[in-house]
């Protein structure tokens, strides 16, 4: 979920609050003595349109705009969270059910491999690539009880991705998220 979203700390009325699903690959750049963990998104689906053609334009990112929703419900103990989009006429979705309790990332965990990056990468052209970091503090997980998965790969990401559709995932995990900043700047290499 984005929340509250800002462009040069200026609130995006309407706009500023919604879903984003996407997909994407994790990265290191090693500069120096410096490794700096990132990840690269191939699609990033949100429901509105003008966020989509301000991301592409600013940011050379790969936005699309589909209809989306959430539910998301807390309950004591435990929270049931759905995702939907909708995708050549067909609703797809994201569901957990976790509980409520947030625990630490344990070092070398898959929720630290996850979860703690940086950086981002944009590919610009074939030639070109540009990095941006990525400001948040470290998160918090929630235990995943279970969840559902239905998602056309196909349809969302194309004919490389189809493999997907009658693959299980290796793991399934949440964090709570925080508020978060990108820098501006970014660098071409």
């Amino acid at each position: 979920m984005f929340k509250q979203t800002s462009l040069f700390k200026i609130p995006i009325p309407f706009l500023g609050t919604f879903e984003e699903i996407n997909l994407r690959f994790y990265v290191k750049r090693i500069e120096g003595d410096i490794i700096k963990r990132g990840v690269v998104f191939i699609n990033e689906t949100v429901p509105y349109k003008m966020v989509a053609w301000l991301a592409n334009k600013l940011y050379n990112e790969h936005y699309i705009s589909i209809p989306t929703k959430n539910h998301i419900m807390k309950h004591t103990t435990k929270k049931n969270i759905r995702y939907d989009w909708k995708i050549n006429k067909n609703w797809n979705h994201l569901a957990l059910n976790t509980m409520t309790e947030q625990e630490q990332m344990l070092p070398g965990s898959i929720e630290e491999f996850i979860f703690e990056h940086y950086y981002g990468y944009t590919k610009i052209n074939n030639q070109r690539s540009q990095e941006y970091k990525v400001n948040h503090p470290r998160w918090k997980v929630n235990k995943v009880i279970d969840y559902s998965i239905h998602c056309d790969f196909t349809s969302m990401y194309g004919n490389d991705f189809s493999f997907l559709n009658n693959q299980k995932p290796d793991s399934v995990i949440i964090a709570e998220g925080s508020p978060v900043t990108v820098n501006w700047k970014r660098t071409q290499f």
